[in-house]
């Protein structure tokens, strides 16, 4: 009994992956689906519908080429107004340079991962280096199984250790809360 128990337990976590998968489909259908009725509803007429839809995704399109090209118009007049509200000036600012370092847009993005005794000596774990000035790194720490959560730390670099992981192999690693990792040799290097 407990033999068949198992195996369907196993059956059973099989299947998370895909329903995690599932659930943001859906998750994306029913916001769509959604704004198809509000839309809709405002001007209750398909043709019109259909075409602000087409018209919204040429639009955010041609931001993402421009954005990626350099720098968009309509981007920058956002900037520029959120830039006078005070407090949401914060907000909008470190939110936006947190996506890009992530991204890749940011003139600095944390290109590297590292690894740093936390929180306490012969504990390591992965870090991303998101700045640094001189012999000290800003790192940051993420946190298992949702990396957009951590710690920022600032450490001298001899206290930390290279690692052979990009961004996206330490970040499927966190997630993964250590199930996706194929670097042993860092293993070894850490034991060091």
């Amino acid at each position: 009994m407990k033999k068949i128990f198992n195996l369907f337990l196993i059956g059973v976590l099989a299947f998370i992956p895909i329903v995690v998968i599932l659930q943001i489909v859906f998750f994306v259908k029913e916001l769509f689906s959604e704004l198809f009725k509000m839309v809709y509803n405002y001007s209750d007429n398909y043709f019109m519908t259909i075409t602000l839809f087409i018209i919204s995704f040429t639009l955010f399109t041609y931001i993402g080429y421009r954005v990626s090209m350099g720098r968009s118009l309509i981007i920058a007049s956002i900037d520029a107004v959120i830039e006078k509200i005070p407090l949401l000036n914060t907000v909008y600012r470190v939110t936006k340079k947190v996506v890009n370092m992530f991204s890749g847009h940011e003139k600095k993005p944390a290109k590297e991962v590292v690894y740093i005794e936390y929180p306490k000596k012969d504990l390591w774990v992965p870090a991303y280096i998101t700045n640094q000035e001189g012999e000290m790194y800003v790192l940051f720490i993420p946190t298992s199984p949702n990396p957009t959560s951590g710690f920022t730390v600032i450490a001298h670099k001899s206290l930390v250790r290279k690692s052979q992981m990009n961004i996206e192999e330490a970040t499927s690693f966190i997630i993964s809360v250590g199930v996706d990792f194929d670097k042993s040799s860092e293993i070894q290097q850490l034991q060091n």
